[in-house]
């Protein structure tokens, strides 16, 4: 920055032209495109549905809203926008608004470039001071979007005509840059219909002064569908002045779906115990997700986010993270009963339907939960094979298993079963042969014992009891 131009003659010898943000935009973003760099380094699944609409969009040189339900990364990407910005821009020094020092729009930068001419200082800023966004909120005025009279001003001696005794809002404050509106919809009608002038004339009104401020600017938005019925609306003349709406989505399968999670959910904790995720477990926590997704008791319109995958990956691992330190083994692998506990980071992840009681939210995780282990679990095996194991639950026999279960002592608890043993080592082996071999052969064979036996449960093959300290699996 110290060795770019520092006064508008300098500016003017250096060959600077000046160009609104859209253009801006729209020449970075050909250039990633020319050199095949990633537009939202990070965002994943979106690369043949979402990224060519945001594409489109600014080549369109377009306002945007993106519109899908919570957890699709809107917010996200929208921050990301920024990086389409130049790295530094030229203002008139001290302006609130990011004057052009070749086209200033405040009275105070056309009054600095009016009495210092070419000598008139200027001031870089990055693309962080380009980038403005505000949560909607039902108290949010126009006041704050806008602008408001500063009475300070007034009383040190301004004159209330003047529009030095202005003090601007974000939305001017944001000019030669991006404003974003997040959750659109929560902004009072009111409120909205102000947005009118900025997004179709680019000019303001404050308190009725006579004030036009021809703005540039790119405005975005977020917003989850009009349908979501705890929400408001969005007003139809506000959308119509809109360029492009953008639809988002949920992962559109499961292996996508695995590989969000991984990317986003905190598991290298290297404080504490490692904990190994075998490839099965990280199916049942997506599946839980994609299925709590279709489900008639969850509330549709509001969604299920890509979090409630996220949280529930960090509160499996933790689960086997402390039952390894309680019973002092060197290494975990998390086991079907680390699921009981996801309930707390399911909890308000998703709303039920308006027909459900109140308190059926967790015992709606248990049932997910137990559906996305019977998913995997049919797509793996069929419950034939294992007919070794339900006839030894047959002749009376049960198998218990307590959170506080070391790894040893469920194979132990569960090697007086005819040839289960066996199965169990050659399943790990196919699963996850990488880690069947080494220090985490038991842990992991440990964990696809458990897998087998709910699997059966959930076939109705094995009656199964839940108690705070574990469970037990009978017939």
């Amino acid at each position: 920055m110290s060795e770019r131009p520092r006064t508008l003659g300098d500016l003017k010898a250096s060959g600077w032209k000046s160009v609104s943000v859209k253009t801006e935009m729209r020449r970075n973003l050909l250039a990633r495109l020319r050199r095949k760099e990633q537009i939202f380094p990070g965002i994943l699944g979106y690369d043949e549905t979402v990224v060519p609409q945001v594409v489109n969009a600014i080549l369109s040189m377009h306002d945007m809203l993106f519109l899908g339900l919570r957890g699709q990364g809107k917010t996200r990407m929208l921050r990301m926008l920024v990086n389409l910005l130049d790295e530094a821009l030229p203002i008139v020094a001290g302006s609130d608004i990011n004057d052009d020092p070749y086209h200033p729009l405040s009275k105070y930068g056309r009054d600095h470039v009016a009495n210092y001419g070419d000598e008139c200082p200027i001031e870089w800023i990055g693309r962080d001071r380009r980038y403005h966004e505000k949560l909607a909120t039902p108290d949010v005025t126009i006041a704050d979007l806008i602008g408001e009279v500063d009475l300070i001003k007034h009383a040190e001696g301004r004159h209330l005509a003047s529009e030095d005794v202005m003090h601007f809002g974000l939305i001017p404050r944001s000019h030669r840059g991006i404003f974003c509106m997040n959750e659109l919809p929560d902004l009072s009608p009111k409120i909205q219909v102000g947005l009118f002038n900025v997004l179709e004339e680019r000019d303001v009104q404050i308190r009725g002064f006579p004030i036009r401020l021809d703005l540039d600017l790119c405005m975005v938005f977020s917003a989850n569908p009009e349908d979501y019925t705890n929400r408001g609306r969005i007003v139809t003349p506000l959308k119509d002045r809109i360029g492009s709406v953008v639809r988002t989505h949920y992962p559109i399968s499961r292996a996508l779906g695995i590989e969000i999670t991984e990317a986003n959910a905190w598991t290298q904790r290297e404080d504490g115990i490692a904990v190994a995720v075998p490839h099965f477990m990280k199916e049942i926590v997506e599946e839980a997700s994609r299925l709590a997704r279709s489900s008639p008791h969850v509330n549709q319109a509001s969604g299920v986010s890509v979090r409630m995958s996220i949280a529930n990956y960090e509160n499996m691992v933790s689960n086997a993270e402390r039952r390894a330190t309680l019973v002092g083994e060197n290494e975990a692998v998390v086991r079907v009963g680390d699921l009981a506990f996801l309930t707390a980071s399911s909890r308000g992840k998703m709303e039920l339907t308006m027909s459900e009681e109140p308190g059926e939210e967790d015992k709606l995780v248990g049932r997910i939960v137990g559906e996305a282990v019977k998913t995997v679990f049919d797509q793996k095996f069929n419950p034939k094979q294992f007919r070794n194991v339900v006839e030894y639950f047959e002749s009376g026999k049960t198998i218990e298993f307590g959170d506080r279960s070391t790894a040893a002592e469920v194979l132990q608890r569960v090697s007086p079963v005819r040839g289960f043993k066996q199965q169990i080592e050659t399943i790990a082996a196919e699963l996850e042969p990488a880690m069947a071999k080494g220090p985490l052969a038991v842990p992991l064979q440990a964990s696809v014992a458990e897998f087998l036996l709910e699997g059966l449960h959930t076939h109705n093959r094995l009656n199964k009891t839940v108690t705070h300290g574990g469970s037990t699996y009978a017939q």
